[in-house]
């Protein structure tokens, strides 16, 4: 599980993959530069290290991603409440919400959430 933990740039570039997959590793240079400024060696380290730590693949300079988005992102919000809240969801809310306005369809998202996650 600890893979999937991302370092700002490495999110970014998988990024570019997830939203782009599967895609060539020569358009990824190119999308790479464009979108992020990498130069190709910058772009081919960073696949290499995402690749070696089995979050994607490049397979006949094809680039596809192995943990998705989603899973990235479940274990990245695990970590917060984790590390920073004690695991308490109730006081990350709090923190998050502190003196925040909630629309009314937020608060109806929020509530049916939750009562999914009771039963």
């Amino acid at each position: 599980m600890e893979n999937y933990k991302l370092f700002d740039a490495e999110y970014k570039f998988a990024c570019l993959v997830w939203d782009n997959e599967p895609i060539n590793s020569t358009e990824l240079v190119k999308l790479s530069q464009a979108k992020l400024g990498w130069k190709k060696s910058t772009t081919y380290t960073v696949l290499r290290k995402l690749c070696e730590r089995g979050i994607l693949q490049n397979e006949d300079a094809m680039v596809t991603s192995i943990v998705k988005k989603a899973e990235a992102l479940k274990y990245e919000s695990q970590t917060i409440v984790e590390r920073n809240f004690n695991g308490s969801l109730p006081q990350f809310l709090t923190a998050f919400l502190n003196e925040k306005k909630l629309s009314e369809k937020e608060a109806t998202e929020l509530k049916r959430i939750i009562e999914e996650a009771t039963r």
